[in-house]
């Protein structure tokens, strides 16, 4: 007897982020957490990184993003945003929160806005 190989992510603190993302999206009829569970579960060598100075570029002050990956210090940002991804190197977080901004995990921001009304995705 074969086994089957696990696919998708295996960290499961991904996988129940992607499980309470569908969840949220289906129990909120909000279609933008469905789209953010699948841009978290492709593979990881596709998985998305974003330079603070992207998340500089197409934002406002005051705008709520969604990284669906991780953010990375590079660059400079000098507006508060508030940003929620699935992580943070300490460079980017360092810089976001002495703009002037938060950052949190992507869960807790279904929380705080379940609708997902007025958040921009950054990939």
């Amino acid at each position: 007897m074969q086994t089957t190989k696990r696919t998708g992510p295996t960290n499961i603190l991904v996988r129940m982020t992607i499980r309470k993302l569908r969840s949220a999206a289906h129990r909120n009829k909000a279609p933008i957490w469905r789209y953010v569970a699948e841009l978290i579960e492709r593979p990881r060598r596709l998985r998305i990184v974003v330079n603070v100075s992207k998340i500089n570029r197409y934002t406002e002050p005051g705008d709520v993003v969604v990284v669906p990956g991780k953010v990375l210090g590079a660059g400079s940002i000098d507006h508060p945003v508030t940003v929620a991804a699935l992580g943070f190197s300490e460079e980017a977080a360092r810089k976001i929160v002495s703009a002037g901004g938060r950052i949190m995990h992507i869960l807790q921001l279904i929380e705080e806005n379940p609708r997902g009304s007025k958040v921009k995705i950054i990939i």
